[in-house]
């Protein structure tokens, strides 16, 4: 019997882009089709509707690429999206505003109210209320008089599924996370919401992700090539996605995504409480099992910001041959999420010296090193807030690319690393489609995950890297940004 085929669909910042894959992991089809933002300072906007319609148009092209008789087998598809993007709808799901992207900030100064109106629930499940979060996006729209006549909120995915389905349909737990769901009880938290004066009317119903929300309508199933009847699984954050294509599932197993940002998600047998408000966790869509992780402003868009129109693989090479390079905190714009929660924070080379004047293959090296740098703390912060890191670890997103800074990334943590075939957001939706409808979420992705390479740390590199990393950690403690404790128990990691 020819196997199924699985669908996964990610919402990104540029673009959705569908993916098609069978049950051994083999690519049949991929599709993008390109969104656009509008920015404005702290802005960030984009057409609702032009989710759903280049949905469409991305998924039409995948099953129309697909070989033959690989359409009619289609047995699931999963939406990702953005984390803490969200809209407003009317009843019928069209909608009524713009969307607000995830780093959105124009309802940050309310974000304090909302953390007061809630810090016993936000401490309860171990993080704090954030700027750019859906919430405080929620309270502003009530303060702007815009939650009313049947108004609704809806998450990104929530306006593609609900035009799968043809109708409204429930959110999943994950992208609920920032709008303040309740992921102990799993319910909207009433007493909060009525100190903020929103009526949970507005929310949307929530199921825990991986559970089958609907199945495709006549209509989309017309326009998408997706046929009518196949389940639409309820999906996960981008961050989360990426973790599921990574087959980063049991306790202990991370994923690390190097993209324009740097974002960790690993998996923990019980929900992590970080004092410095940096590590939030999802619920996993298996077991009991939790999600753990958080998404730094730094990242591999830092080399775009600071090399326009370089050769990479150019600077790869020549830097690859340096030994002593200049130590910086790669941070473009203003403002830390993680490993440490700073809103003042901004990039700095701890070595003196400004960018423009380095030579571009040493500050290349510089600027990678820094990311390297920051991902170690990464992990020494989620050890001290007593997530189990020794699992494997496994690379994705653009930065993952590049095999030299995936060594030197390797030799910095001083574990063994692997690099999967493809680890699109949008194949780990389709990894959670397959789990979903069959009941087996590890099986799944034992079967479609495919590893690429296995890198294993240099120790002897690792040695001279270490004295690096102690004064990284020095420049941030003497600004105040990282908290002494959380520094101290990176450099006794160090040590050991």
């Amino acid at each position: 019997m020819p196997d199924r085929t699985w669908i996964g669909i990610d919402l990104g910042t540029q673009s959705v882009r569908a993916v098609a894959v069978d049950g051994t992991g083999a690519l049949l089809a991929m599709r993008a089709r390109p969104l656009t933002s509008m920015r404005d300072g702290r802005r960030h906007e984009q057409d609702p509707a032009s989710w759903w319609e280049r949905t469409v148009e991305a998924l039409a092209a995948t099953t129309a690429a697909l070989p033959a008789g690989a359409a009619a087998r289609i047995a699931g598809v999963a939406v990702c999206g953005t984390s803490g993007t969200v809209a407003l709808t009317d009843p019928d799901g069209t909608p009524r505003t713009a969307g607000l992207m995830y780093d959105d900030t124009r309802a940050g100064d309310l974000a304090a109210r909302v953390q007061e109106a809630g810090a016993p629930l936000w401490e309860r499940l171990g993080y704090r209320m954030q700027p750019a979060w859906a919430l405080p996006k929620l309270l502003w729209w009530q303060e702007q008089g815009l939650l009313r006549d049947g108004a609704r909120l809806a998450h990104q995915p929530d306006v593609v599924t609900a035009g799968l389905a043809g109708h409204p349909v429930a959110a999943d737990s994950s992208h609920a996370l920032k709008t303040g769901y309740d992921l102990l009880d799993r319910r909207w938290p009433a007493h909060v919401l009525q100190e903020l004066g929103i009526d949970p009317a507005v929310l949307p119903d929530v199921v825990p992700a991986g559970s089958v929300l609907a199945v495709v309508g006549a209509s989309a199933a017309a326009r998408t090539g997706v046929p009518a009847g196949v389940p639409i699984v309820a999906g996960m954050t981008d961050g989360c996605a990426a973790q599921l294509a990574a087959g980063a599932l049991a306790p202990g197993e991370w994923n690390s995504v190097l993209g324009t940002t740097l974002a960790l998600k690993g998996v923990t047998r019980h929900l992590l409480r970080d004092a410095t408000g940096a590590v939030y966790s999802h619920r996993a869509p298996h077991g009991d099992l939790w999600l753990p992780g958080g998404a730094s402003s730094t990242g591999a868009g830092a080399l775009t910001e600071l090399f326009p129109g370089a050769d990479l693989d150019v600077l790869t090479d020549d830097a690859r041959r340096l030994h002593d390079v200049p130590l910086c905190y790669p941070l473009t714009g203003v403002g830390e999420r993680f490993p440490f929660v700073a809103p003042d924070a901004r990039g700095f080379w701890v070595d003196g010296g400004v960018e423009r004047e380095l030579d571009p293959a040493v500050g290349f090296a510089a600027v990678c090193l820094g990311v390297a740098h920051l991902e170690r703390l990464c992990f020494d912060l989620l050890d001290d807030a007593g997530a189990d890191v020794t699992g494997r670890v496994s690379f994705t997103g653009g930065g993952a690319r590049n095999a030299w800074w995936n060594q030197l990334r390797c030799d910095l943590l001083g574990v063994p690393v692997r690099v999967p075939e493809n680890a699109e957001p949008a194949v780990g939706m389709a990894v959670l489609a397959a789990g979903s409808v069959d009941g087996d979420l590890a099986a799944a992705a034992s079967r479609i995950v495919r590893v690429r390479t296995e890198l294993h740390p240099d120790t002897g590199r690792a040695a001279e890297l270490a004295p690096g990393y102690d004064r990284f950690i020095a420049a941030l403690t003497r600004r105040g940004w990282l908290d002494p404790r959380t520094a101290e128990h990176a450099r006794r990691r160090a040590a050991a």
